[in-house]
């Protein structure tokens, strides 16, 4: 098959009976695409302003789900059918095309430079101020840093719902354990396009957290919301290589440049009274684990592993495969905050007594190739909890402790330090002020 040299947003179209978006690409010739997103029906009565801003959302989702199909030949051509974007709009999704696909790029050994042009010169959108309602939505993930925000929230009295999109095992279970209020979202991918990569289309990481903010500031808008709270950490801007001149990160939209463009993005071209940021931002990852640790509701349920939300007959009685770099990181930075015991019960295996896992661990460390294409912490935030644990009698003779500690003695006094830095937090500028008590308390 001719490789397509046009990639077009075709249509989309919203049934406010059911709450169903559909969303319309196509390759000319070779593919269309029709992917749904399901909302919902709403109980809440949309203004002229709700309206615009729902419009608004929506034709931005539409640009950014695209980065799912475009990816699959990524042709130079671009057509928008209901007119090109704004400049300011085109910069924003050149940006998170070119940088979200930064590691599919790497890993394909393809150059995006100066390929992604959107159309331009279209009319500028207007972005209402939706009523204030202080009602946030909270996505879970399933992991310790969406619960460590729900737990903080709770107690700080704020009027959260948990939300998610798709309804995975795991985030199942830690919203059912937190007794709280909870709203589902499901989008569904076009399966045409898993046909077009079984046969040879380009496939690999797509920004998810911004597709998955662009859905949350919809259903938000739609349901009468007007905050979304994330809960990415500071330790996301630490990227994994280089590539075409820029550091490529995994974590691109889970980034503090990318929250910085899409809060100014939404307030500019969506809705001035909406807050989507997260929650965590001032935090590193060695932080919330402390800060989770005091916490045991949801031992027997949260889990970080990629492969328990995979439909993998190996993982269907296990939330850690204890096998990869989430699990790895996970067990370390938790290893400084809880009890063994505790821990390995979570895990039930001890990670750092598996000689298998030595390698693993030397990439967590820099001592060995590039930092994992992962959602895992700084390079040196993984020494710091390594050097924490290094003398602790319970951890000080596990085999990995033993066969890595001569190669970290040298950076001791550097990851002591970063070890305290890194339980300090950050700037707070980006947490909205009705939200700075909350956080205030949650580190006390």
């Amino acid at each position: 098959m001719q490789k397509p040299e046009k990639f077009i947003f075709t249509h989309r179209s919203f049934d406010a009976v059911t709450g169903t978006l559909t969303l319309g690409y196509s390759y000319p010739g070779v593919c269309d695409f029709a992917e749904t997103i399901i909302f919902g029906p709403s109980k809440h009565k949309l203004s002229s302003d709700d309206q615009t801003a729902l419009e608004n959302s929506f034709r931005a989702l539409h640009m950014a789900a695209g980065i799912s199909y475009y990816k699959a030949y990524i042709p130079q051509q671009i057509e928008i059918n209901d007119g090109a974007l704004d400049d300011a709009s085109a910069d924003f999704f050149e940006n998170l095309y070119f940088n979200g696909l930064g590691e599919f790029a790497f890993r394909n050994q393809v150059k995006l430079k100066n390929k992604i042009k959107f159309p331009r010169g279209g009319k500028t959108p207007t972005a209402v101020n939706i009523t204030p309602s202080n009602k946030t939505l909270v996505p879970v993930g399933g992991g310790k840093d969406s619960l460590v925000t729900v737990e903080a929230l709770r107690r700080a009295k704020q009027n959260i719902t948990l939300c998610a999109v798709n309804r995975a095992g795991p985030i199942v279970s830690c919203i059912n354990n937190s007794d709280l209020d909870a709203m589902f979202f499901e989008r569904k991918i076009d399966k045409q396009l898993l046909k077009l990569n079984e046969q040879g289309a380009l496939n690999g990481h797509v920004p998810i957290t911004a597709i998955v903010s662009l859905i949350l500031v919809a259903a938000a808008i739609w349901n009468g919301y007007d905050g979304v709270a994330f809960s990415n950490e500071r330790s996301a801007n630490e990227g994994n290589t280089e590539w075409e001149g820029r550091t490529v990160n995994h974590q691109f939209s889970k980034s503090l440049e990318f929250e910085n463009a899409l809060s100014g993005f939404i307030k500019n071209r969506i809705a001035s009274g909406i807050d989507c940021f997260s929650f965590l931002r001032p935090l590193s990852e060695l932080h919330i684990a402390k800060l989770f640790s005091t916490e045991n509701r949801y031992d027997d349920v949260f889990t970080s592993c990629n492969k328990s939300y995979r439909i993998n007959d190996a993982m269907v009685d296990k939330r850690w495969c204890c096998d990869c770099p989430k699990c790895r990181f996970v067990f370390l930075v938790l290893a400084p905050f809880m009890d063994k015991e505790r821990l390995v019960n979570i895990f039930s295996h001890d990670m750092l007594d598996d000689a298998s896992q030595i390698d693993g661990f030397r990439e967590l460390l820099g001592l060995k190739g590039h930092k994992p294409w992962e959602c895992v912490g700084e390079i040196l935030e993984s020494g710091a909890a390594f050097n924490a644990i290094a003398t602790k009698p319970e951890w000080a003779d596990t085999t990995i402790i033993k066969a890595l500690s001569a190669e970290m003695a040298a950076g001791a006094d550097e990851l002591n330090k970063a070890f305290v830095a890194m339980l300090t937090p950050d700037n707070t500028k980006n947490i909205p002020p009705r939200f700075k008590g909350a956080f205030d308390e949650t580190i006390g």
